[in-house]
């Protein structure tokens, strides 16, 4: 079973899967739901799994393959502790490697050539290439870190309808639906939040995005804010003769108007998505086992 091998995008709410053949063709792809290793270990496991035998069937191949197969998994917090390495040792793939979606994000976006990277999910994280050295930024999860995420897009979020609920500062109809939402409870939302994952938090996103574009002041003021962490960690990046800046994620389209001008003028279009990373790093890990084997 050397001919095939697996590829994962392990995201903060859905994991996607594809199955590739020698040549690094997608023959099949499969999704499960949140891998956030960090927040849910477990349930991370058995989606991570799950995906990959959806994509194995999807292919036209037999889902118990998954123990025959050498798989990528890329996914947040593989890069705190030891849990990268409890995750390789918990899978049931013939090989695993485990990195983190930085990784996925970069070699998805840039291949093998220099730039810099920002994703925005449920999570957020940079990574930046140059002459073939790679380093990276954020992706310390929710509780830390993850700013300009969904996630944390939807905890301001929160945090400014009880500030308004609280008179601290102005409603406007952003927080006035938020407060409906939960019946006009403050002690709702705290219950929520205290309950939620990260990914129940990033459901707000779109549509605070939403209320920015119609230029709801309390809208305004976190994307804002979220912008400006967006530019301070691209500074941190950059050099003077970056050549590219790729926006990956389900809100990298979103903050496209809200970047400035310097920033804008180096971005360019990913050439490939976070999956499409795993992919390729899946191939070269395939590629490595094969001249092992040879």
């Amino acid at each position: 079973m050397g001919q095939f091998a697996i590829g994962i995008d392990g995201g903060g709410t859905s994991c996607r899967a594809a199955v590739i053949n020698q040549a690094g063709q997608v023959l099949g792809t499969g999704k499960a739901g949140a891998s956030n290793i960090l927040s849910d270990l477990e349930n991370s496991l058995i989606n991570i799994v799950a995906s990959a035998r959806q994509a194995l069937a999807d292919a036209g191949l037999a889902p118990e393959l998954t123990e025959k197969l050498p798989a990528v998994i890329g996914t947040a917090g593989a890069n705190v502790g030891n849990y990268g390495k409890r995750v390789e040792g918990a899978l049931p793939f013939a090989s695993s490697r485990v990195v983190t979606d930085a990784t996925i994000a970069l070699q998805g976006a840039l291949g093998d050539a220099d730039g810099v990277i920002g994703a925005f999910g449920t999570g957020s994280v940079y990574n930046a290439r140059r002459d073939g050295k790679i380093w990276g930024i954020g992706g310390w999860g929710f509780v830390v870190g993850d700013q300009s995420s969904g996630a944390r897009l939807g905890r301001d979020l929160l945090e400014h309808t009880l500030l308004a609920y609280d008179r601290v500062t102005e409603k406007s109809p952003l927080t006035d639906a938020i407060m409906a939402e939960y019946g006009g409870d403050p002690e709702r939302i705290v219950e929520f939040a205290h309950a939620s994952k990260p990914k129940d938090f990033a459901r707000y996103a779109p549509v605070i995005f939403e209320h920015a574009q119609m230029e709801d002041a309390i809208a305004v003021d976190i994307v804002k804010s979220a912008a400006k962490a967006i530019a301070e960690s691209l500074d941190a990046l950059l050099w003077a003769e970056c050549p590219s800046i790729c926006l990956l994620g389900g809100l990298a389209n979103a903050y496209r108007p809200w970047l400035n001008e310097r920033h804008k003028a180096l971005l360019a279009e990913p050439k490939g998505d976070v999956l499409r990373g795993a992919v390729e790093l899946a191939a070269k890990l395939f590629r490595e086992g094969e001249g092992n084997r040879g």
